[in-house]
């Protein structure tokens, strides 16, 4: 298992940060990536790194994280290769001039919305996902027409230096670079002026790139996390609920920002649902978890200490896993019953294979404790009772929703993918992540001629002026008496 004091990847010299963004910004100022054809180069580029180099990325993720081959395909090399083709099909059309609606006086002009790059990107990448949390981000850059500076997680050191030595073969230099490095690094690119700044990570962290880019009023995208419920009501299907559940839960060993971090269960299904997570368990990873290929690692000591240590204070009842060790970086997927609310486990974003179970009297009681934390990244409902899942829908916040399923919405590229609040500003995937890095612009291109329609904007003034200029410019209401209340009026629009 690599370390963070390993120098698996060669750090970018501090002296250099400066010199790779005037570089990259040259580039865009010269009008290279604008051309339609070339994003497409790229983005073509950019899937053939991915296709043709799986070998290479199932190793350095295994030596990173000892992802299992097929998580490494479900949640980061394959969705890669998908958004590439996507947008490649889809380029022509999102690029497109956007057509509106106009008042009389417009009718006969060119009014539209272009859609230009924001300029040069800068993109944080994190070591969770350590491929498609950089590369997929990247994607809507490119396409959008944009320069980018990469700076992958040092946390997951052998993707890192995978990708720096991949890249440059398949991406136009000019264009795409990489810095390498740890916080020195980081803060020294946040120094300089982008002109727009991607990042996924830790809220605290979040708040320090958000602060250092609005001194240069540069837009942010920040793609955070928290601490997202899954409700599971008596009505379910429990065996179903439990291999959903952990699924989403032990997928990366929990390393997932949209992972399930705590269960609400309705009073009286908690004990067939923690027999139920047992079986799964079982059948997915087998008596010794620690030797299952399917069960990946955490990623370092530090985090595997902080894991440990919020387990050995939890109040509530571990029934399942609980065992971990430290040279081999293993935890147990583990269940831990009736914890409360002032749980250690209930405070934090866990990030790791540890599930609570708080138990509810109602799902009420459940949304009220949801309405009092931050909105959280995901928000899942295990329910067949459509008039309770509209409840809780309707009465809760989240990046996004989930019912009867776990991780799914990240897989499917024609959804925003992102937060609220704390759990993060903005989203991306698919044409989203084109808008994203893209700057609409609003166009209009009027004809020097008839003029003698103009003349009911430009002084003398005159009420008859404002009476044309109202009927060419603005939508009508007509009113109605209301025969209830003759003193108001109704709108009939």
């Amino acid at each position: 298992m690599a370390q963070n004091d390993i120098p698996i990847v060669e750090y970018t010299p501090l002296s250099d940060i400066p010199t790779i963004l005037q570089d990259v910004r040259a580039t865009f100022k010269s009008g290279l990536t604008k051309s339609l054809s070339y994003r497409k180069e790229q983005l073509k580029g950019l899937h053939n790194m991915i296709a043709e180099n799986e070998d290479l990325f199932r190793e350095a993720s295994f030596l990173d994280l000892r992802k299992p081959p097929q998580e490494l395909f479900l949640g980061e090399t394959g969705i890669i290769k998908h958004e590439c083709v996507e947008a490649i099909k889809n380029l022509d059309r999102w690029a497109s001039p956007e057509k509106v609606k106009v008042s009389l006086i417009n009718k006969f002009d060119d009014i539209h919305i272009r859609k230009d790059p924001v300029g040069v990107v800068l993109i944080i990448g994190t070591w969770n996902y350590p491929v498609n949390l950089l590369l997929i981000p990247a994607i809507g850059a490119i396409a959008a027409g944009n320069t980018v500076i990469l700076k992958p997680s040092e946390v997951s050191p052998h993707v890192a230096k995978l990708v720096t030595e991949l890249l440059p073969k398949y991406l136009d230099q000019r264009s795409y670079r990489i810095v390498n490095g740890a916080v020195p690094h980081t803060s020294a690119l946040l120094d300089l002026k982008f002109d727009h700044i991607f990042y996924t990570g830790s809220g605290n962290v979040g708040k320090i790139i958000m602060a250092a880019a609005a001194k240069q009023l540069t837009p942010v995208t920040l793609e955070l996390g928290g601490k997202s419920p899954a409700f599971v009501a008596k009505d379910g299907n429990i065996n179903t609920i439990a291999r959903r559940l952990a699924i989403g839960k032990f997928f990366n060993s929990g390393q997932t920002c949209i992972a399930p971090d705590y269960v609400i269960v309705e009073r009286g299904v908690e004990n067939e649902l923690v027999k139920e997570m047992k079986k799964t368990l079982l059948e997915f990873y087998g008596a010794a978890p620690q030797t299952s290929p399917s069960y990946g690692r955490i990623v370092s000591k530090g985090h595997f200490h902080r894991l440990v240590q919020g387990l050995k204070n939890t109040q509530g009842e571990v029934v399942i896993g609980g065992d971990s060790q430290e040279d081999d970086l293993f935890i147990a997927p583990t269940l831990v019953l009736n914890v409360k609310p002032d749980d250690s486990l209930m405070q934090d974003e866990i990030f790791g294979p540890i599930l609570p179970i708080m138990v509810v009297d109602s799902m009420e009681d459940g949304v009220d404790y949801v309405n009092s934390k931050d909105q959280p990244l995901a928000l899942y409902i295990f329910s067949g009772n459509k008039k309770l899942v509209n409840h809780i829908l309707d009465n809760t916040r989240s990046g996004s929703a989930v019912v009867n399923e776990t991780m799914v919405q990240f897989t499917i590229t024609t959804l925003p993918f992102g937060g609220t609040g704390p759990s993060g500003i903005g989203s991306y995937h698919g044409k989203k992540s084109f808008d994203t890095f893209s700057h609409e612009r609003s166009t209009v291109i009027k004809s020097l001629g008839m003029e003698r329609f103009n003349t009911v904007r430009y002084p003398p003034y005159s009420e008859k002026k404002i009476g044309w200029l109202d009927w060419l410019l603005y939508s009508k209401v007509k009113y109605a008496p209301n025969a209830a209340n003759p003193g108001a009026s109704k709108a009939n629009l």
